[in-house]
């Protein structure tokens, strides 16, 4: 899980930086109930971000206008952003389609990844029901999904939508290929919540603020914090599913996925048993929670998961038998 702050402008942005925040997300909370900040601040982070780090735009609420949404996508490519997050509201489920596709052709060619999103508590402002986030998604061809929220009034994520709905809704957007964020003002304590859901992406904002207070500014201890907590939980130092697995394996294929996401290592094993599916394949991850989403893809498409074996780096070795080689009972 990558950690992604919300931020408003310049010194935000840096607070977030050196707290270690892998991903700046500029928005105006300010504008209707989020909405996009000026250009010139885009332009300012990015020229002092790292090059190892992220730096998205966040367009909010767009208007059921698919010119116009293109047109501002189009600006976030110019600006060289990692990506831009499309959020509908108050639009049916064909105008969100139409919007997102031709924002997508706005993107031709450049590197910027087009991310869709919806809001758990849509449904208070008459909305598009967020369940429908991986279908929108797919059709339209994003490189992400977001699920957010809206609603201030303290309630977060988990107060519209549960949590095993979204482990499926992750889980799905995983095996499709896309990158997954879940956000809405999520604080420490729903960490263990969101590490068994395990998207992508965690974004915050309140929780990376001076006392928790979103309308505050960014602060990078808090930022620190939250990061070093989600770190936890992503080496298993802090277990959210029990214990962790450990055993034994050898194996004839290896997939090394450290370094990729979860996505990206069941893209590759989905892949590789498509074209073979006698060989034993082997999977390296780096990520203790990536661990659990492997043994329900498994379990998913029948495959058999041999041995599993914590290394002394952390790194985790896993061993499948594709289904096709399971011999039948």
């Amino acid at each position: 899980m990558m950690l992604m702050v919300s931020v408003q402008n310049l010194p935000e942005a840096l607070e977030a930086l050196k707290g270690g925040a892998d991903i700046v997300d500029i928005k105006n909370l300010q504008e209707a109930l989020v909405g996009s900040a000026h250009p010139m601040v885009a332009k300012e982070v990015k020229a002092q971000a790292p090059k190892d780090r992220h730096v998205s735009i966040t367009l909010g609420v767009v208007p059921n206008q698919a010119g116009t949404v293109a047109m501002a996508c189009y600006a976030a490519a110019q600006l060289q952003a990692t990506s831009v997050k499309v959020g509908f509201m108050k639009s049916d489920y064909k105008t969100a389609v139409d919007v997102l596709n031709q924002c997508k052709r706005a993107l031709e060619g450049s590197e910027t990844k087009l991310i869709g999103s919806l809001f758990a508590d849509n449904p208070l402002y008459g909305g598009l029901d967020a369940g429908f986030i991986i279908k929108m998604c797919k059709e339209t061809n994003c490189d992400g999904m977001l699920i957010d929220t809206l609603t201030k009034d303290g309630r977060n994520l988990f107060d519209f939508m549960p949590e095993s709905q979204l482990r499926e809704i992750v889980l799905e957007g995983k095996e499709a290929g896309m990158s997954t964020a879940l956000s809405g003002h999520l604080r420490i304590e729903n960490l263990d919540e969101l590490a068994r859901c395990n998207p992508d992406i965690v974004g915050v904002r309140g929780a990376a603020c001076r006392k928790g207070d979103r309308e505050s500014a960014v602060h990078w201890e808090a930022v620190a914090e939250f990061k070093h907590q989600l770190e936890l939980r992503k080496i298993g130092e802090i277990l959210v599913h029990g214990k962790a697995p450990v055993a034994n394996s050898s194996g004839w294929v290896v997939i090394d996925g450290r370094g990729q996401n979860c996505a990206g290592i069941i893209a590759s094993l989905g892949e590789q048993i498509k074209h073979d599916d006698r060989s034993f394949v082997e999977v390296i991850i780096s990520d203790v929670l990536n661990t659990y989403d492997l043994i329900v893809w498994s379990e998913r498409g029948g495959h058999k998961i041999i041995t599993q074996r914590k290394e002394g780096d952390g790194s985790i070795r896993i061993l499948f038998q594709p289904k096709a080689s399971v011999p039948a009972r």
